[in-house]
């Protein structure tokens, strides 16, 4: 057993210098596809948590390098790793992952098209990992200028987003649940640049700037946006969006009026009365207001 485990560090480290000589930094993973080394700070609390800036290894996504040297010394310190989490939103490539899981009752590649047919982009050729559970990561690349925001959900259920602060689980990784592999004729391809209307989609738009609170809402209609944006959350963004809604409402003066049809909008989809009052609240204090 214990000769197995090693050859399984060892083609895993493998597999990560290989990733890394193509300009993808690599940092080693346990089997449950969390990074191998802990973190330094948790028995040290003279020393509160950073990114790396202390030069000991253990933080996540920021221990990931391209440097050789560096990347043997990481497995060397976690010889227990099975695999290897590849960084995303970095230069040179600024990897961006879309990741389509299989969960019940979702169909990402389906709900995907769906998405390309409506705002009319096209995943080009580009290199595909596939999961031991059946999903598959779909490897693109954004401009050097733009920062993609993780994300689980948010586009569709099922889709999730690997972008900066991110990670995705390299090819020939081995897990608890098996092992991921390139999908055949994608192993030499280059990450294609994401699909300009796709990556619009991925990036939040800008925060408008703060307005002055208007004396009382100006018509029936003010609010019917955030009321929108409530009532089409899906599973795993309702309790977000319900926060950002009330926070917007607030510093558009309308809080108080919103109040009750945010409350109606966020248990039309299904979240629970008292999480949902609870998150209002804590929007008001946020914005500076008592409900």
């Amino acid at each position: 057993m214990a000769t197995f485990r090693r050859q399984v560090t060892t083609l895993a480290l493998a597999h990560a210098l290989s990733a890394a000589e193509r300009g993808l930094a690599v940092l080693p993973l346990s089997r449950t596809k969390l990074p191998a080394l802990r973190s330094p700070h948790r028995t040290d609390p003279a020393h509160p948590p950073c990114r790396g800036e202390c030069g000991r290894p253990g933080h996540g996504v920021h221990d990931a390098s391209t440097d050789p040297a560096r990347i043997r010394a990481l497995f060397a310190a976690a010889p227990w790793a099975t695999g290897y989490g590849i960084a995303c939103g970095l230069p040179p490539h600024h990897l961006v992952g879309v990741d389509l899981d299989t969960k019940p009752g979702t169909d990402a590649p389906a709900a995907l098209r769906a998405l390309g047919l409506r705002f009319r982009f096209t995943i080009p050729e580009t290199v595909v990992v596939l999961t031991p559970s059946g999903g598959r990561h779909l490897w693109l690349t954004a401009p050097p200028d733009t920062v993609v925001p993780n994300s689980a959900s948010r586009l569709a259920p099922g889709i999730d987003i690997r972008g900066a602060g991110g990670y995705l689980v390299g090819p020939g990784s081995r897990t608890a649940h098996g092992v991921y592999v390139t999908a055949p004729g994608t192993a030499r391809l280059r990450p294609a640049p994401c699909p300009r209307n796709l990556l619009r989609l991925l990036v939040p738009p800008p925060r408008p700037p703060r307005r002055t609170p208007r004396p009382s809402p100006a018509s029936p209609g003010d609010g019917q946006g955030l009321l929108h944006f409530v009532l089409t959350a899906h599973e795993g963004q309702r309790n977000t969006r319900l926060f950002w809604a009330a926070c917007r409402a607030h510093e558009s003066g309308l809080g108080a009026a919103l109040t009750v049809p945010l409350l109606e909008a966020a248990l039309a989809t299904g979240l629970p009365e008292p999480e949902a009052r609870a998150t209002i609240a804590s929007a008001a204090r946020v914005a500076g207001r008592a409900v």
